[in-house]
């Protein structure tokens, strides 16, 4: 994937772009996110998650809602400190100590040693081309129900105008 293309469908930077062409598209062909249609929804989404490929880490204020991180059993935050510990991460911000370790297991990597890593632009990218995987949101790329995928990885409809725009521009880039 050349950087101008990725750039136009993530809304990045072209220096950010550059970084990430080709471990988005490892990542991507890793995980079967094989055709237009499926390649623009998650670099849509990915783009919009990010802040074009840009917010790695989650902002930590920490907010009201960031503190109720802690202590959450759906999350595996059993421990003192997992809520700013495990915090987001990667391309589609991972989030909470169990999701951390499935990632890590899934991908080789101790992530909870080492929760850090995750930020890494290699890792980013693929935990969340292993994410998307796993949700089996290749079938709904493939539906074209965008609202729908939305949810399955925000929880809600936030940014969903952010996120169409994206989808919008990455389709045609990609002849989707």
């Amino acid at each position: 994937m050349k950087p101008t293309t990725l750039a136009r469908c993530t809304g990045a930077r072209i220096d950010r772009a550059e970084t990430f062409a080709p471990l988005i598209a490892s990542a991507m062909a890793e995980f079967g996110i094989d055709t237009p249609a499926r390649q623009a929804a998650f670099l849509a989404q990915i783009g919009h998650e990010s802040g074009g490929l840009h917010w790695l880490v989650e902002l930590w204020g920490p907010t009201d809602a960031q503190r109720r991180y802690e202590g959450r059993a759906d999350l595996g935050n059993t421990q003192p400190g997992d809520g700013a510990r495990f915090k987001g991460r990667g391309l589609i911000q991972t989030t909470g100590r169990a999701n951390y370790r499935d990632t890590g297991d899934a991908l080789g990597v101790d992530l909870l040693a080492s929760p850090e890593r995750l930020a890494e632009p290699e890792l980013a990218a693929r935990s969340a081309a292993w994410f998307w995987h796993r949700r089996g949101l290749n079938a709904i790329a493939d539906s074209g129900d965008f609202e729908k995928l939305t949810r399955r990885i925000n929880g809600g409809l936030n940014g969903l105008t952010d996120r169409l725009h994206l989808w919008a521009a990455a389709k045609a880039a990609l002849g989707a």
